[in-house]
């Protein structure tokens, strides 16, 4: 099989714990939210099988630190279009929130014009733009930590974190040379545990056996570092998994993580 073959199917990738009424989800797709040198720049919403329209739904904003044009060279499509981001996208409206992808072409900008954009126009997109969730895996989460530590962010709710590269801590030099490895956005470069906010929930997965070197420990420090300043923090190791387990390792303790995730963000998105 062909690297290009080999990638290709990865992008087909879904994950692997299924929930009743995912397929139902009612997806507004393409639409705009910046327009950059000609470039028309869009975000899908999954909504819930039964939403309604003019009703508002807390959302998960699914943050991607690549840009799509390395995305579309390297898997032969957006991140968007995944299975992965799909599937996700899926469960999450199946379990009563709304769902946002998009595309981007600048991530560390890109993902705040959608955070503006959907606070903005959160009446006629349906969403809650008071109740907004975050959720980022492996190179997107240092994209996705910068949104964190973004001052006066009283409508970011959670964040969900998995098998990611976080910081550069203690001297350590991994994700900033994996960022240039790997080609994702490190806009959180410089930054330290405590630039986030104290009272953010967190949820962190972890892959035991990850094979991108460097990268639990990364996490392990990061770990450390938020316990000691007592952040609100859940932590799943599966210590038996590779990286990508959601979707690469289909076990019962996969499937476990991912509900105790959907569990997370249904919590601190729809409580009263």
């Amino acid at each position: 099989m062909s690297q290009e073959t080999q990638r290709a199917e990865i992008a087909k990738k879904r994950v692997v714990y299924r929930l009743p009424g995912a397929d139902a989800a009612i997806v507004l797709r393409d639409a705009p939210y910046k327009v950059v040198d000609g470039e028309t720049l869009t975000l899908d919403i999954y909504h819930p099988p039964d939403w309604k329209s003019g009703t508002r739904t807390p959302a998960v904003l699914f943050v991607t630190g690549y840009s799509d044009v390395g995305m579309q060279a390297f898997f032969g499509c957006r991140a968007k279009e995944m299975g992965s981001y799909i599937s996700w996208a899926q469960l999450v409206a199946a379990s009563g929130l709304a769902a946002i992808t998009y595309t981007t072409r600048q991530p560390a900008t890109d993902v705040r014009a959608v955070l503006e954009h959907v606070r903005q126009n959160a009446e006629p997109l349906g969403i809650d733009g008071n109740r907004i969730g975050v959720w980022a895996c492996s190179g997107n989460v240092p994209t996705a930590l910068s949104v964190l530590m973004q001052k006066e962010q009283p409508h970011l709710e959670c964040a969900v974190l998995c098998y990611g590269f976080m910081l550069d801590l203690e001297g350590s030099t991994v994700v900033a040379e994996a960022a240039r490895t790997f080609g994702f956005s490190n806009p959180a470069a410089g930054r330290s545990v405590a630039d986030l906010p104290r009272d953010l929930p967190l949820f962190i997965a972890r892959a035991g056996r990850d094979e991108m070197a460097g990268l639990n420990e990364a996490i392990d420090r990061f770990l450390v570092e938020a316990l000691h300043l007592n952040l609100p923090l859940t932590l799943a190791n599966h210590h038996a998994a590779p990286h990508a387990f959601d979707t690469l390792h289909d076990s019962e303790t996969s499937r476990e993580i991912v509900r105790q995730i959907l569990a997370f963000m249904r919590f601190h998105l729809l409580a009263a």
